[in-house]
């Protein structure tokens, strides 16, 4: 019987109206402690399931969030997921994944989408948030928390690190490693805040450092592993070598890696490479990335808390969520002699 019971069955198994039998399954309204143990005891040995579907339209709720990605692949958005996951589980959440290959239109689709599934709420990840995902994701009414590069630039509720102070922390440990001449590639063509905030930190730790900031050894690239292979090549093939490189991702670090050793320099020996994000691929590389950790797991979980508060019309003290980090030191570093 288990695999074809309904409603009905439970309802005239346990002597009562299919009414009785929604409001203890949904808790919508009160019954008797003695009519409700016969409900759930009937459940239980006929292993009855409830329709989610009928079941959303009694609560009103659909138990159901969103997850936009721009690349089911990427180590970062991984992490970020497992975090989400965990956190939904606990609150009774399923999860809708929408994979969008960084495309714009398919991010702005997805949002559509989305609201077409009636999900409560959504955590939005992407490389580059405009005001079009802003406007739209306002058009639909629901619900959203942001993990972006770009989401600091709007009043969005956000969840992030403290770059400038990472990318500080992260120089200045170059620094106190002997390292003057300290490429900075940033993981992002055009300069959004997140960008200028790690740019910011890294020129003022060289500052307090009497170090000059050169203009040469500043360049910007992408996220991926290409981005930083080209970036780092570009001041190779240019004759610029300098004597460590921070770059703000950790797949981008390991493409600058690999053009540094297609230059035929070594790392750590002649060049240095920091990374950010401190992902799964900085401890399984060769040489072992030195990084600025992330919190991803955290990041992942502490959006999806955020989000069940607004669902439930709860308010956030604060708007932009910003976690701790950590300066990870591994193998990609060296003193300079």
């Amino acid at each position: 019987m288990k695999n074809n019971v309904t409603i009905k069955d439970v309802a005239r198994l346990a002597g009562v109206s299919i009414s009785t039998v929604s409001r203890v399954i949904n808790d919508s309204k009160p019954v008797t402690d003695e009519v409700k143990q016969r409900v759930l005891d009937v459940i239980k040995e006929t292993g009855y399931v409830p329709n989610p579907l009928a079941r959303s339209l009694v609560t009103k709720k659909s138990k159901l969030i969103g997850v936009i990605i721009p690349e089911v692949s990427d180590s970062f958005v991984n992490e970020i997921l497992n975090g989400v996951e965990a956190i939904s589980k606990m609150y009774d959440y399923d999860i809708l994944l929408v994979n969008t290959y960084s495309d714009k239109e398919q991010e702005l689709d997805s949002i559509r989408l989305l609201k077409t599934k009636q999900v409560e709420g959504i955590v939005m990840v992407s490389w580059i948030l405009d005001e079009d995902h802003v406007n739209c994701m306002k058009e639909s009414r629901i619900p959203a928390v942001y993990i972006s590069k770009t989401a600091r630039d709007f009043d969005l509720y956000t969840v992030s690190t403290s770059n400038e102070n990472a990318s500080y922390d992260m120089t200045k440990y170059l620094i106190e490693n002997g390292h003057k001449d300290i490429a900075f590639i940033m993981t992002s063509i055009d300069e959004t805040i997140l960008e200028k905030e790690r740019r910011s930190g890294y020129e003022r730790a060289l500052k307090d450092n009497n170090i000059e900031i050169k203009s040469e050894l500043i360049k910007h690239g992408n996220t991926d592993y290409e981005g930083g292979y080209n970036s780092m090549k570009e001041l190779l093939d240019n004759n610029i070598i300098p004597s460590a490189a921070f770059v703000t991702g950790d797949e981008a670090a390991v493409g600058a890696i690999n053009a540094i050793f297609d230059a035929g320099y070594s790392v750590p020996e002649d060049i240095s490479v920091a990374g950010f994000n401190d992902t799964k691929l900085a401890k399984i590389y060769r040489p072992k990335l030195t990084t600025v950790f992330q919190p991803l797991f955290d990041m992942g979980a502490v959006s999806i808390r955020a989000l069940i508060k607004l669902i439930n019309g709860e308010e956030l003290e604060d708007k932009k969520i910003e976690l701790p980090y950590q300066i990870m030191e591994r193998e990609s570093v060296a003193k300079k002699k």
